[in-house]
């Protein structure tokens, strides 16, 4: 049989004019009626599976053949009917990488029925701030997250927004990087006691700097995000995904070198997750990840005195010599404990140093998730 049919009425036919027979012959010799033939020769029926092995026993042509034919044309006249929608992908890559579920549920976008897809749509473009989904745009920002090089994925990308929604309603004084300068020399001192952290909000406040903190969403794995409201309102948000001493500490002080360097206003720098970026190679990591990473573990703990106390004590450490080391430096043991634990591959000890702190960052920061809704708007 040749490959050039562009319907299965027109093989059909075909196969009646090679075989010298008429359409009320064929349909004679199936015991079918002869209006059925005529529907299937002017590809006004489709030709269905029993058909198909039926037509095969009649015409020894393999029933696939009709079908695959069938299949092809039935493609190529929705092809023709089907109206262009290029805003289809979008919504596709937009709604396959929401939760929308969870920002239902955590206040983010409200809808009368989540069953609704246009409701669901128009909710979300009101949540992003645009007139439709498609019209959704990447805010630059510079972020700690898990995978290195990717393309933010819609779950971060909503977290950002969230950041930045709540962000915009927060008045603070004119930023300067003279006052951001003076708040980290003020941070310094917080090091030793957590319940210290709770100035944090209202020290970064006062040099301008918004401070907001929002729970991830699953599968995000944003530890916190730098991001400009505009080229002179910088915004610090966390999401205490490790709430960990250690880990907040490091988490803040990298934004903060952020802000300092002015990353993130035109385009998104985005580096992998805290605890993977400690193994990275340098050269896998961006400049300004660099710069980021290595002001944030000299804030921790001096890079120079680490060393020299590991070189020591190694590979039998203390608990009175961490003490005492902490205690040198004025800060709390559990920012020297996360440092060994990293830098000897031993995250069995000292453990117990690296206390919780988001039950003393929460009360005086602005903060979403965990069962509480910031309020926007208000």
């Amino acid at each position: 049989m040749p490959d050039d049919f562009r319907t299965p009425g027109q093989m059909l036919l075909a196969l009646l004019e090679k075989q010298g027979w008429t359409k009320r012959t064929l349909a004679i010799v199936l015991n079918v009626d002869e209006s059925g033939i005529n529907r299937l020769t002017s590809d006004k029926q489709a030709i269905s599976a029993a058909m198909a092995i039926s037509l095969e026993d009649v015409f020894d042509v393999p029933a696939e053949r009709f079908l695959s034919l069938q299949k092809e044309y039935d493609l190529a006249k929705a092809r023709i009917a089907a109206r262009p929608d290029p805003k289809r992908k979008s919504r596709a890559k937009l709604f396959g990488g929401l939760p929308i579920s969870e920002m239902i549920k955590r206040g983010w976008i409200s809808v009368e029925n989540s069953k609704d897809a246009s409701e669901i749509e128009g909710a979300v473009a009101n949540f992003f701030g645009v007139d439709a989904s498609a019209d959704i745009e990447i805010i630059p920002h510079a972020a700690k997250k898990s995978e290195v090089g990717a393309d933010i994925s819609p779950a971060q990308l909503a977290w950002l927004h969230r950041v930045r929604s709540i962000a915009a309603d927060i008045m603070v004084p004119r930023f300067s990087e003279k006052a951001a300068q003076l708040a980290l020399k003020k941070l310094a001192l917080l090091r030793k006691h957590p319940e210290e952290l709770r100035k944090i909000p209202r020290i970064l406040g006062d040099a301008g700097i918004r401070y907001v903190v929002v729970e991830a969403l699953p599968s995000t794995k944003i530890d916190g995000v730098c991001l400009w409201l505009d080229a002179n309102n910088p915004v610090i948000g966390m999401s205490l995904r490790y709430d960990r001493i250690d880990n907040f500490w490091f988490v803040l002080r990298h934004e903060l070198e952020h802000v300092l360097q002015g990353h993130g206003k035109q385009r998104p720098v985005i580096d992998i997750e805290l605890e993977k970026a400690k193994n990275q190679a340098e050269e896998e990591i961006s400049v300004e990840e660099r710069i980021a990473n290595k002001a944030a573990a000299e804030f921790c703990v001096p890079t120079d005195k680490i060393e020299a106390f590991i070189a020591r004590k190694a590979p039998f450490f203390a608990e009175r010599d961490l003490l005492g080391f902490a205690n040198t430096l004025e800060i709390h043991p559990g920012l020297i404990a996360g440092q060994i634990q990293h830098r000897t591959q031993r995250y069995d000890i000292f453990r117990k140093h690296l206390v919780k702190v988001r039950r003393f960052v929460a009360p005086s920061a602005i903060v979403d998730g965990w069962g509480d809704i910031a309020p926007i708007g208000y």
